[in-house]
């Protein structure tokens, strides 16, 4: 999987992964992280999601990447917000309030980019990537993350040969060896949702469940010693 498959998706308008609403799992597990407002918060792989405004009208400062220009300009669009534009050495930033939207590879952000990053969410960048893609991604850039760093992670479970990714199933003890030693993790719910996911059942899964973790940089520990 490259960038060109994600690229075609937003051009196809094959985005069935994004969602018209705010999370629900975000709205009632974000406050675990206990972040002060105006925390700066990662959204790796953010398409166009309005978990983007809820974080922002929560007090915090946004800073998303997203690979394709269309999902990226079609966000600001479709709230009505008016970005100043730059570039720089990791794409070309979109910054509208208290949103900073980069648009460009994710990967490509360094320990600087992410210096003031105090929380990450991800709903859909983990389960988006294939296996040797997460764990380069749990490996590399979560390790670019400050040491006093807090996270949610929502992931889905489901019989990964009943149906091909993406989104891929990423099972609890997968969650915990990407992310330990450098992260404690924390089950917070696992829901079944096969019945909110017809799609899913046409395709022959047979069971479906959604799983919400809390990740502590295991550096905060150490700065609470």
């Amino acid at each position: 999987m490259d960038h060109d498959f994600w690229l075609q998706r937003w051009r196809e308008g094959r985005t069935g992964f994004h969602q018209d609403r705010v999370m629900p799992l975000l709205e009632k597990h974000w406050d675990t992280l206990a972040l002060p407002p105006g925390s700066r918060v990662f959204v790796p792989l953010a398409g166009k999601t309005l978990d983007m405004l809820w974080l922002a009208a929560r007090g915090h400062r946004v800073l998303g990447v997203e690979l394709s220009p269309l999902a990226v300009e079609q966000f600001f669009a479709e709230n009505k917000l008016m970005p100043e534009v730059h570039a720089s050495r990791y794409g070309t930033h979109y910054v509208a309030g208290e949103i900073e939207l980069v648009c460009g590879d994710a990967f490509a952000l360094d320990a600087a980019a992410l210096a003031d990053c105090a929380g990450v969410y991800d709903r859909a960048a983990l389960i988006a990537l294939p296996r040797d893609l997460r764990a380069r991604y749990a490996g590399e850039l979560y390790a670019r993350l400050p040491a006093d760093c807090r996270g949610l992670l929502i992931t889905l479970e489901y019989p990964q040969h009943e149906k091909d990714g993406p989104p891929f199933s990423v099972e609890e003890a997968e969650v915990r060896r990407l992310y330990a030693p450098r992260w404690s993790v924390d089950l917070l719910e696992r829901r079944d949702i096969l019945a909110a996911e017809p799609g899913f059942a046409a395709e022959g899964v047979t069971a479906l469940a959604t799983a919400v973790y809390r990740l502590r940089h295991a550096g905060a520990f150490l700065g609470a010693a």
